[in-house]
C-alpha cells in the first residue's frame, strides 16, 4: 500500500476516523528514523492497512498535536497503530519493526 504524507490537521483527523491506520513520525535527519522508515515501508508493502507518514521537521505542529490528542509522549521515530479512532499500539526507535507491526495488526 502507498504511504501518504500528512501535512495538515484535517488529514490527521480523517486518518484517525478510519477503521484502522498506521502512522510513522519520521525525522528526515536521523539514521535510526531512516531504519524505522525502511521497516515501516517493508510492512506496508504487504499490508492493506492505510499507511501515513509525518515528516517531523516539516510538520512539527501536527506531530505535537498527536502527542497532545492521544497523551503519548513525542518520540522520533515513532509508529502508531490506530483502530476505531484509538491508538492500539505505539513504539519508537529500534522497536519499530515490520515483524512487530505484523504481530500487532493481526
Amino acid at each position: 500500500m502507498t504511504v501518504k504524507q500528512l501535512t495538515v490537521e484535517d488529514e490527521l483527523q480523517t486518518m484517525v476516523g478510519q477503521d484502522e491506520a498506521l502512522l510513522l513520525k519520521h525525522s528526515l535527519t536521523c539514521p535510526i528514523s531512516d531504519e524505522a522508515k525502511k521497516q515501516f515501508e517493508k510492512f506496508t508493502e504487504e499490508s492493506d492497512i492505510p499507511a501515513y507518514i509525518i515528516h517531523i521537521q516539516e510538520n512539527r505542529e501536527l506531530s505535537n498535536l498527536i502527542a497532545e490528542q492521544f497523551d503519548i509522549k513525542h518520540e522520533s521515530p515513532q509508529v502508531f497503530y490506530f483502530k476505531n479512532g484509538q491508538v492500539e499500539f505505539h513504539a519508537s526507535h529500534w522497536d519499530v519493526t515490520a515483524k512487530k507491526l505484523t504481530e500487532v495488526t493481526q
